[in-house]
C-alpha cells in the first residue's frame, strides 16, 4: 500500500491534491470548537495545503506522511527555514509551526502523539483499502485523547469505480468510528462530473476526560 502511495507521488499522479484550503474545512472547523494553539494530527496528509490554513489560523499541525517527495514538495511552498531531526522510526521536518513526520501513520506511538488534542481527514480513509479501514480508525482512536474532535471529509461512488481514491459509504463511516467516536453528519456534496460525492463529518472522542 505505501509503495503504491510512494509511486503516484513520484510520478506526479496526483489529482487528489487540492491548489486551495478544502472549502469544508473552511466552513465547518470553526463549529468544532477546537481551542486556538491545540496541536492537529493529520494523517497521510500529503502536500496539503490544509495544513498551511490550519497552522495560520493559530492550531500546530502534525502530518504524517509516507512519500518524502510529498513533503519536500509542501516544504518548498514558502521560503521559511525547516529544521530536520529523527525520532525512532521518523523523520521529522519543522517549518513553523507545521511538523511533517515521514513514515507509516500505523508506526506512531500514542507516546508520540501525547501533544494531540484535534485530528483532520481530508483523504486519508478514503486512501486506503477496505481491509486496512478498520485498523485505521482503531489506530486514531488510540492517538487523540478523550473529548478531542476532528473532522472527516469522506467520498463515495458508483459501484464499479477503482480506487484510490476508494469510496467510503455513509453506513461504513458510522460502523467503523462509532465504537469509539461521537460522530456528527454535517454535509453531502453534489455529485461530480464522475458520479463522486463528497460527506463531511465531525468526530469526538469518546471515553472519561482527564
Amino acid at each position: 500500500m505505501s509503495d503504491q502511495w510512494r509511486k503516484r507521488w513520484q510520478e506526479g499522479r496526483i489529482g487528489f491534491h487540492l491548489q486551495q484550503a478544502h472549502p469544508a474545512l473552511l466552513r465547518h472547523w470553526a463549529s468544532l470548537g477546537v481551542a486556538k494553539g491545540t496541536k492537529v494530527l493529520v494523517p497521510l496528509c500529503g502536500k496539503s495545503l490544509d495544513m498551511r490554513w490550519l497552522a495560520d489560523e493559530g492550531y500546530p499541525v502534525l502530518g504524517i506522511e509516507f512519500a518524502p517527495e510529498a513533503i519536500e514538495q509542501f516544504l518548498a511552498q514558502r521560503s521559511t527555514s525547516v529544521s530536520r531531526y529523527r525520532q525512532a522510526d521518523f523523520t521529522i521536518s519543522r517549518q513553523g509551526s507545521v511538523e511533517l513526520w515521514c513514515g507509516d501513520f500505523f508506526h506512531l506511538h500514542i507516546q508520540q502523539a501525547a501533544e494531540i488534542g484535534a485530528f483532520y481527514d481530508r483523504a486519508s480513509l478514503i486512501a486506503l483499502p477496505p481491509a486496512t479501514r478498520q485498523r485505521y480508525a482503531f489506530h486514531l482512536a488510540q492517538l487523540v485523547p478523550p473529548g478531542a474532535k476532528g473532522l472527516l471529509i469522506s467520498l463515495s461512488h458508483p459501484e464499479g469505480s477503482a480506487g484510490p481514491p476508494y469510496s467510503v459509504p455513509n453506513s461504513e463511516i458510522e460502523s467503523l468510528f462509532t465504537p469509539n467516536f461521537t460522530l456528527t453528519f454535517l454535509e453531502q456534496g453534489s455529485p461530480d462530473e464522475r458520479g463522486r460525492t463528497e460527506s463531511v463529518w465531525a468526530l469526538e472522542r469518546r471515553g472519561p476526560r482527564l
